[in-house]
């Protein structure tokens, strides 16, 4: 046999080779970064990528043998084609109207004077938090046959029968932008806020028209915002099943029904896992496509990169012809806003035109902006408001107007002991959520609001990974990993999942909260001869106490109104309230759902204002 032995000055450098790795190693566990991040980044490998892993691993299993009958199965079938097609058909009309709708509510947010900023913000919040059944079932009773859309329409004449509005695309469709226009208001809204406001007011002092000084001044400024917005919905919207279940009819299902029918029906383990794969290559890709084009770092709010500031040949050609779209839509609206001063009086024209000269000021031109946002704020308080009278009807059915006045819906629910029981189980759950979750996420947020290291937006991606991933993805994930630990009906099990979807609303508002900190306060008590931990005990912490509480309302919430999983994890036993709620909803409709929907509508109520006015503490 041949040997190869090492001798010299070859056994010398392999061995400080292996003295430096040793180095390193130790180096890296003695660094005290390695200690805030490392509790996250175990926690989401064992709850996030382990649970794909194994979906992974089943979907090349056909009966116990590596292959890919399950991607054949998938891709060969004209139905399961269809409904792929349904599903990125749904989730792209979804982001472009939610959008665009909710532009405008941003935008309104955003130079609204701040004594009406946080009253706007509030009831952009509140759907937002409130639970997607509630808001789903809400358009139920609007477009229901009996529904007030109906009663309008034939009341006043404009329809003889009542319509059927309900389990078909237009349904599903309504919900889905419903669903997900707070989220792209939001998303917005974090962009928006950081534009210098005074840059449109400056262009039209130089004598740039409204409309010229928004589409090639402002609207180029938020497109960041824009495409991280498009960017949340759409790949939210293709994980996501409650409206379609529930407002669409057979022509409307969606990939993640598929999954959860090869679940709860057959068990088809591996057959789900080839789909769950299609759907996050899908959002994968989405993700790609939008680091080539924006850049993902804009989505960790660092700033752009060289490589970013400089691009190629055609990306300067995307982004100009982007700029003479920009032009001719100004061109059209300075149009369009020229044509209506020509309708008014030649009175009206001269003050007008006196009132332009004396002083420019866009907000005389921003009354069609209010009415539009307005008209949108009412479209995503309305399903949720309309719960109010119903659940104080003497019907039994569920029929607009109610009639007559009765609290027995609610004397039903409070004296049911599913409903009790539920609603126990998830506050327990929620508050347990909470605090594993602030007890992870506290000290990543730390380190990715205070330190500096080459790894940190890669970091901050893989921490909101859990925000990304289809929901349905981690609920069966979860099943099948937590089915082998014997933790499914559990509420520990329970706790572990939505742990893994709190930690990124945990970690963001924590960071946010800490960009207002002033450091000196921790350096000064340093240099008087605290020691870091009596520093975070003694000054951090009671400075951030209501900032931290707020995280921990955040997650809270997230865990109290969280369906898929539950779906899964329960394992049909230790019903928490939103599936309680589900199944209450898919078998008997009744006004004791409007009851319970009016009761959660007022506890997220509640919970958000508690939540922006710690926000206010912690900023003073």
């Amino acid at each position: 046999m041949r040997q190869t032995e090492l001798s010299g000055p070859a056994l010398t450098n392999e061995r400080a080779r292996l003295v430096r790795s040793w180095r390193l190693l130790l180096r890296g566990l003695c660094d005290p970064k390695f200690y805030l991040g490392a509790p996250i980044i175990f926690y989401l490998l064992l709850t996030l990528a382990l649970p794909i892993a194994q979906l992974l691993g089943l979907s090349f299993q056909p009966e116990g043998k590596l292959g890919l009958a399950h991607y054949g199965r998938l891709f060969l079938s004209p139905v399961y084609l269809q409904v792929l097609a349904i599903t990125f058909k749904t989730a792209a009309y979804t982001t472009l109207f939610a959008v665009v709708g909710g532009y405008p509510v941003a935008y309104l947010i955003t130079f609204a004077p701040s004594k009406f900023k946080s009253s706007l913000l509030f009831w952009v919040l509140l759907p937002f938090w409130t639970s997607f059944l509630v808001r789903t079932f809400g358009w139920m009773v609007l477009l229901g046959r009996n529904g007030m859309v109906n009663q309008i329409l034939t009341r006043t004449g404009m329809t003889e029968a009542p319509l059927n509005l309900l389990y078909h695309f237009p349904a599903v469709l309504t919900g889905m932008i419903h669903a997900m226009m707070p989220l792209a208001i939001l998303t917005m809204l974090s962009v928006m806020k950081n534009i210098d406001r005074t840059l449109p007011r400056a262009s039209l002092t130089l004598g740039a028209k409204p409309a010229r000084a928004f589409w090639t001044i402002y609207f180029p400024l938020s497109l960041p915002g824009v495409a991280a917005a498009a960017l949340m919905v759409f790949v939210t919207s293709i994980g996501f099943f409650i409206t379609p279940a529930l407002l669409g009819g057979r022509k409307e299902i969606m990939m993640t029904q598929i999954i959860m029918d090869q679940i709860q029906s057959t068990l088809n383990w591996g057959f789900a896992g080839a789909v769950s794969m299609l759907l996050l290559v899908a959002v994968l890709a989405v993700f790609v496509l939008y680091s080539r084009l924006i850049g993902l770092s804009s989505l960790a709010g660092e700033k752009a990169t060289a490589a970013q500031r400089a691009p190629g040949h055609a990306h300067m050609q995307l982004r100009s012809a982007g700029y003479w779209v920009l032009e001719r839509l100004a061109d059209i609206f300075d149009g369009l806003g020229s044509l209506w001063r020509l309708a008014f009086s030649w009175s009206d024209r001269i003050r007008l035109k006196k009132s332009a000269k004396k002083r420019p000021q866009p907000e005389k031109q921003g009354w069609v902006l209010r009415i539009v946002a307005i008209a949108m704020l009412a479209f995503l308080i309305a399903p949720i408001l309309v719960m109010i009278p119903i659940s104080f009807t003497e019907s039994r059915a569920i029929d607009w107007p109610p009639r007559g006045f009765s609290l027995q819906w609610y004397e039903a629910v409070f004296e049911s002991p599913n409903w009790s029981h539920a609603a126990l189980r998830s506050i327990l759950i929620g508050i347990s959520t909470g605090f594993l979750s602030m007890l992870i996420g506290t000290p990543a947020a730390f380190l990715l609001a205070r330190s500096n290291f080459r790894w940190k937006v890669a970091l901050l991606g893989f921490i909101l990974t859990p925000m990304i991933v289809p929901r349905m993805i981690l609920a069966i994930g979860f099943f099948y990993l937590f089915a082998k630990l014997g933790l499914v009906g559990s509420m520990f099990g329970l706790v572990l999942g939505h742990t893994t979807i709190a930690l990124p609303y945990v970690v963001i508002t924590i960071m946010a909260v800490l960009k207002n900190y002033d450091v000196q306060l921790d350096t000064a008590a340093q240099s008087l001869g605290a020691s870091r931990l009596k520093t975070l005990r003694y000054i951090t912490f009671p400075i951030l106490s209501a900032g931290l509480a707020s995280a921990f309302l955040f997650a809270f919430a997230t865990s109290f109104d969280e369906l898929t999983i539950a779906l899964f994890v329960t394992g049909g036993l230790s019903a928490t309230l939103p599936k309680q709620f589900w199944d209450e909803i898919t078998l008997n409709v009744s006004p004791t759902i409007a009851a319970v929907s009016t009761c959660l509508f007022f506890f997220v109520a509640i919970i958000i204002g508690c939540a922006d006015r710690l926000r206010r503490r912690s900023v003073k």
